[in-house]
């Protein structure tokens, strides 16, 4: 049947005509002459030029075969395979070459169990407007900000590092919706109940190698909790400052306690100096004291034993004990000085006192 017109600018599609512009059919298809035409082209594939029962039954079953064949699937070395059949999941696959039933039968999903991926909470990052090809971080408040058991506030930036739990896929898979924005939720909830136990003091220096771990710990709790199928790897803190209009304060406040320790720190260093140099003199004091005692003691005795001896010889021999005593008395008083003995037994004797001998001589030796 050709194309024909109405005469007001329409018409009608007839088979074996392409149309007015050769742009195929413009109007209703005339369906029973496309399923001769179907048929036709069919015979001249098959054998026998018809459609038998044999024929039916081996295009049945070659369909069958390819729809069977089609539920081979590939699972890559970082992916797990999770099997459903009609929605239901029936178990995972390793990777390498895997069967399911194909669809709409069965369906396969595959997850990525070994990428890690990256949360940031508290910054983001945005296309620089002065330059398309690099990013530039966005500050986001409602996320940072937090409040601190001694009631101030913190501005957090921290990175929540994770992956899928290659042991339990099928959680991650069918037991949370929104995976990533969980595991945001649940990081940056941990982080502010960590910071709300903490003063504002000990997490801007003390602390802060102690909040990762500690926020990785109770994040991890809460995903297992809800059977998330994710595996928190790391927490890291990107930055823990003060609100910006008070930073400034705090970098002095900062500043005056690290003067402390620095002074304590040489106070102590000082300390450590002087204390063990008094020990020490204290010690030496004690000893020569105990050395003095000892001698003083000694001394003493010995001198008493040597007047008992004295006495015991005086008793015998009193005047000879007396002239010995008075002689070594002399000895020791007379020993050590210029000295002029007389005879006074000698007679016709001039007495003679050598006096300018005996006078001391003047250091510059000129004495007369």
């Amino acid at each position: 049947m050709p194309w024909s017109s109405d005469g007001k600018g329409g018409g009608t599609w007839r088979p074996g005509n392409p149309g007015p512009w050769g742009q195929g059919p413009q109007g209703p298809i005339d369906l029973e002459e496309w399923l001769r035409r179907g048929q036709s082209r069919l015979r001249q594939w098959l054998p026998g030029g018809g459609l038998g029962g044999r024929g039916l039954l081996a295009l049945l079953l070659i369909g069958i075969l390819l729809w069977l064949l089609s539920g081979f699937y590939v699972v890559e070395p970082n992916e797990v395979g999770l099997n459903m059949i009609f929605g239901r999941y029936t178990g995972k696959t390793s990777s390498g070459l895997n069967y399911n039933l194909p669809y709409p039968i069965g369906s396969v999903e595959k997850l990525q169990v070994t990428d890690r991926n990256i949360i940031n909470v508290g910054f983001a990052y945005e296309q620089d407007p002065r330059n398309p090809d690099s990013q530039i971080q966005v500050d986001v408040p409602e996320e940072s900000l937090m409040l601190t058991g001694d009631q101030n506030i913190a501005d957090v930036k921290f990175v929540v590092i994770w992956q899928i739990d290659p042991v339990h896929p099928e959680y991650y898979a069918f037991n949370v919706a929104d995976q990533q924005d969980t595991v945001k939720a649940v990081a940056e909830s941990a982080m502010r109940e960590v910071i709300g136990h903490s003063l504002i003091q000990n997490i801007l220096t003390a602390e802060r190698k102690v909040i990762e771990p500690e926020v990785q710990d109770l994040t991890q709790k809460i995903l297992d909790s809800y059977k998330a199928g994710v595996l928190v790897l790391q927490v890291q803190l990107q930055s823990v400052d003060p609100p910006e209009q008070v930073i400034a304060a705090f970098r002095d406040v900062t500043a005056a306690q690290q003067d402390r320790d620095r002074i304590r720190n040489e106070a102590e260093a000082y300390a450590n100096r002087v204390v063990p140099t008094a020990r020490g003199q204290a010690a030496a004091i004690l000893q020569q004291a105990e050395a003095y005692r000892l001698q003083t003691v000694a001394e003493a005795t010995g001198q008493a034993s040597r007047f008992d001896q004295i006495y015991a010889q005086y008793k015998n021999a009193p005047d000879v004990t007396r002239e010995r005593m008075y002689l070594e008395t002399m000895e020791k008083v007379l020993g050590s000085t210029d000295k002029v003995i007389l005879d006074g037994g000698a007679q016709n004797v001039l007495p003679y006192l050598p006096l300018p001998q005996l006078a001391p001589k003047s250091d510059t030796g000129d004495a007369k």
